[in-house]
């Protein structure tokens, strides 16, 4: 027999006890008495496995949930230059990278965002995480966060 189970019967057998004396005279006593079984069970945190079934649920499909997924990736982010023909303009910018945080697959993926509105990618200069961002805003200006 297991201790929660053990643990139940007892709690059981002291509130049947007290129910033939009148119920015990402490609060606390009274608190479990008059909560019912379960609710003292729970109040004493010796619940037989059943009923703590659903927690353990819940948590085991927390921690599949997060298996699963993988951890949390931080934010990275690549600052490029760029160019525009006909007038020629150069822009430096900054630009959140969703896939691998490394030049060649910033450059990948942010060549076609670039193209779509008329730039081209000259060169990703380097790729950072959040602590980098606010030091270049004000370097990147407008095409801060734009592609």
């Amino acid at each position: 027999m297991g201790p929660f189970i053990q643990g139940a019967r007892d709690v059981a057998q002291v509130m049947e006890r007290g129910s033939a004396r009148g119920g015990s005279a402490d609060n606390i006593g009274r608190l479990i008495w008059h909560s019912g079984r379960l609710e003292a069970l729970r109040l004493l945190n010796i619940l037989p496995p059943r009923a703590n079934v659903g927690a353990m649920t819940r948590l085991t499909l927390t921690l599949l949930i997060t298996l699963v997924a993988g951890p949390v990736s931080a934010a990275c982010f690549a600052d490029y230059k760029a160019k525009r023909d006909d007038p020629l303009r150069l822009h430096y910018g900054v630009a959140e990278i969703r896939g691998d945080c490394a030049r060649g697959p910033a450059a990948e993926e942010l060549r076609p965002r670039l193209a779509a509105g008329g730039w081209e990618l000259l060169n990703i200069v380097s790729v950072f995480g959040d602590d980098g961002l606010d030091e270049r805003e004000e370097s990147a200006g407008e095409f801060h966060l734009r592609f």
